[in-house]
């Protein structure tokens, strides 16, 4: 199977504090299926490290109070892109995260609180007909 996956979580320092999250279940992952690498962030223009966002409805904003919500939809759309030029057959992306959250996101306020939601390349891909999966849903996978 192929599979697009948050780049950080293969170990690439692109989150936006410059590190990354790499995940132990990614290298059985990796022997298993094709695994495509993406970062929505910096495909939408975003440089790493950057200052954290989070979404607030519609929009993604910085802590500083930048709207960085286009950036944001490039990503998204570029990602997708990727997704459909190498047939991947579902998403394992970055929990939480404005771009790559599954079900779950920050709720805007900077407090690390959660709500329920989506990040904007999650939801893009999913209005699109891929299947999105966080990392702490990888067992199911390696379960196929």
């Amino acid at each position: 199977m192929k599979l697009l996956i948050s780049a950080c979580l293969l170990g690439v320092c692109c989150r936006y504090d410059g590190a990354s999250k790499q995940y132990k279940q990614v290298q059985e992952l990796m022997n298993r299926h094709t695994l495509i690498p993406v970062c929505p962030e910096q495909l939408g223009g975003l440089a790493t490290p950057r200052a954290p966002a989070e979404r607030q409805g519609e929009f993604v904003m910085t802590n500083t109070g930048v709207d960085v919500t286009e950036a944001y939809r490039r990503g998204a759309e570029e990602t997708l892109r990727i997704c459909r030029l190498f047939g991947c057959d579902a998403a394992v992306l970055k929990e939480r995260s404005p771009s790559c959250g599954n079900g779950e996101i920050y709720d805007g306020t900077f407090s690390g609180t959660l709500t329920a939601g989506d990040g904007v390349t999650a939801e893009l891909l999913r209005q699109h007909g891929i299947q999105v999966f966080g990392e702490s849903a990888l067992h199911a996978i390696l379960e196929e």
